[in-house]
């Protein structure tokens, strides 16, 4: 009833979007969960920059918040209250006048390989050309099959589901979260093992973002946030801020809450996948930030700083179809 109570003054809260039907999906789920708390809603779409390239050459698309800037920009703008985003598009610079106000509990964290014959992983044979617009998930499968041809793929899950369809690729690797939220877990050939593939920052989670002074919004918000998830994915960020790794380096990561202990591994790998390191630590939930420094201070000293710098100057100079800078992550 506070919540209702709270509302009173603002007629609708404005939810802005993308049009993607994951992005329109994870809009639809908040504002569904904010409707039976009383809250009235309406959906803004709102075409970003990666929506309007996503058939466009890749190195048009290489910087970070491609799919979150215009978002971003229509809050402090007061065009919109509140965004939804998937959190591993979600930069970790901060934004004056901007907050991450809550994070529902996150929905599953592994990739999933969609074969085109139903060939899981070690059944694809030499040389079999797997498709993904991840760096993080390219130089992951190269350290597992180095043997493998790995090309990159654009556009939403249905384009690039329909590729391997079609013949493109003998297998792509998609999130699992996403293939759930549409109703497309059927096409999972198999959930690649976290010794395998690790998440990316903030994979399977939704941040929801509004205006730091926008005390209605954010208390309207505050019923959906899951302290577990918001632990795990502030000590990912935390991590992949301190590494600033950005889109040109393949960095993972997975936060999960465990008997009252927050648990973070992250991981940096080499462009073409052959180094790989990791470290896992534990702190508490309310020492986040901190847990996910202490994991990127140690991955530092094994190296990663080396790693992430050659990436840089690697992607800088080369033109190659497999090796042009990849996004992280972003879209669906």
């Amino acid at each position: 009833m506070g919540v209702i109570n709270t509302m009173v003054s603002r007629p609708r809260l404005r939810i802005g979007t993308r049009g993607s039907a994951l992005a329109r999906w994870q809009a639809e789920w908040v504002a569904a969960r904010l409707a039976e708390a009383g809250v009235d809603v309406e959906l803004v779409p709102i075409v970003t920059r990666g929506d309007v390239q996503q058939q466009g050459p890749v190195e048009s698309i290489g910087a970070q918040g491609v799919f979150t800037k215009e978002i971003q920009r229509a809050l402090l703008e007061n065009q919109v209250d509140l965004a939804v985003h998937s959190l591993k598009d979600l930069p970790t610079e901060p934004i004056a006048g901007l907050c991450l106000a809550a994070v529902p509990q996150r929905a599953p964290v592994c990739d999933a390989l969609v074969s085109r014959d139903g060939t899981t992983l070690a059944q694809l044979p030499p040389s079999a050309v797997v498709g993904t617009g991840s760096l993080r998930r390219r130089a992951q499968l190269l350290y597992h099959r180095p043997d493998l041809q790995t090309r990159e793929i654009r556009g939403n899950v249905d384009t690039r589901l329909g590729k391997v369809d079609a013949g493109d690729y003998d297998a792509i690797v998609l999130a699992e979260a996403g293939l759930r939220r549409l109703e497309l877990a059927d096409r999972i050939t198999e959930l690649l093992p976290l010794s395998i593939s690790l998440p990316a920052v903030g994979q399977g989670a939704l941040g929801l973002e509004t205006r730091t002074d926008d005390e209605i919004t954010r208390s309207a918000l505050a019923a959906l946030d899951d302290a577990a998830s918001h632990a795990a994915v502030r000590a990912e960020r935390a991590m992949l801020a301190m590494l600033e790794g950005g889109c040109l380096a393949p960095i993972a990561a997975w936060g999960r809450v465990e008997q009252d202990s927050l648990l973070l591994t992250g991981r940096v790998l080499d462009r073409d996948g052959t180094r790989r390191l990791q470290i896992a630590l534990a702190g508490e939930p309310a020492a986040a930030e901190d847990l996910g420094r202490r994991v990127a201070e140690e991955l530092i000293r094994q190296g990663a700083a080396e790693l992430i710098r050659s990436g840089r100057q690697e992607a800088g100079r080369d033109a190659s179809p497999v090796l042009r800078p990849l996004r992280q992550e972003g879209g669906d």
